[in-house]
């Protein structure tokens, strides 16, 4: 029973991020639930696979804006330098974390005081985020090895380092309410910025390299994403031209 009902969910959700969504958001979310009341050790919630962390694409402007109109709303976001973390909750309780390089860093995660442990919602959730030094604003570099050295310590303090979530990995919402229901949630999100043009993605570039932009995070870049869900969608589908959705850029 558990079998078809996890083979069921995985085909709903391959339609829906193929952009032919089958059932409502609820009664997805419903599915999911089922099957955790009967094998909540099933494939579908402990496969490493659903917890992708890929790296951005970096500085392929022109390929990025090409193929959208030039009112496509866009959101930008801080790059923020440190170590990639991918966390997920089953039924609210923070039962698994891994870094880009498939380590499992759950107890560490747990221990980073700005994530939340519990969060008031049902089923599976999964969130990306970054692990950071929040004090190296002006040496990004150390920011990311002060991350990286807290996950190999053995030493769980953990004051001086921060989580900045920005993605929810099994969403359905577009990516500003993705920022509002993670911050709705307890996590900590970031500073962002709003354009309904494309043409404005070089002015919040050119505002970040004169320090004008996020001077309160370790930054290396700022990152630009297509706002709409559907769009995002279309974009990850695609094998040919303007395959991203969302673009690290650096100087």
């Amino acid at each position: 029973m558990s079998k078809y009902l996890e083979e069921r969910i995985e085909w709903y959700d391959h339609n829906y991020r193929m952009g032919t969504s089958l059932i409502t958001d609820d009664q997805f979310d419903q599915l999911e639930a089922n099957l955790f009341r009967v094998n909540p050790k099933a494939n579908y919630f402990t496969n490493k696979k659903l917890l992708p962390l890929p790296s951005l694409p970096k500085d392929q402007i022109e390929e990025f804006i090409e193929g959208l109109l030039p009112d496509t709303r866009i959101i930008i976001e801080p790059k923020i330098d440190g170590c990639a973390i991918a966390i997920q909750y089953i039924d609210g309780e923070l039962v698994k974390a891994i870094s880009r390089k498939g380590k499992d860093c759950t107890e560490k995660i747990k221990a980073v005081l700005d994530i939340p442990n519990k969060i008031n919602i049902q089923g599976l959730f999964q969130v990306r985020g970054e692990l950071f030094a929040p004090s190296e604003y002006e040496r990004p570099t150390y920011s990311q090895s002060q991350a990286g050295g807290y996950l190999r310590s053995a030493c769980s303090e953990s004051d001086h380092i921060s989580f900045c979530s920005f993605q929810i990995i099994n969403g359905r919402l577009n990516q500003h309410d993705s920022l509002v229901y993670l911050k709705k949630l307890g996590f900590t999100i970031p500073e962002y910025k709003s354009c309904n043009f494309t043409s404005q993605i070089q002015v919040y570039r050119k505002q970040w390299t004169d320090k004008k932009l996020f001077n309160n995070y370790p930054t290396d870049g700022i990152v630009a994403k297509i706002n709409s869900r559907k769009f995002q969608l279309i974009r990850e589908k695609s094998v040919g031209q303007y395959p991203f959705w969302q673009i690290a850029i650096k100087y």
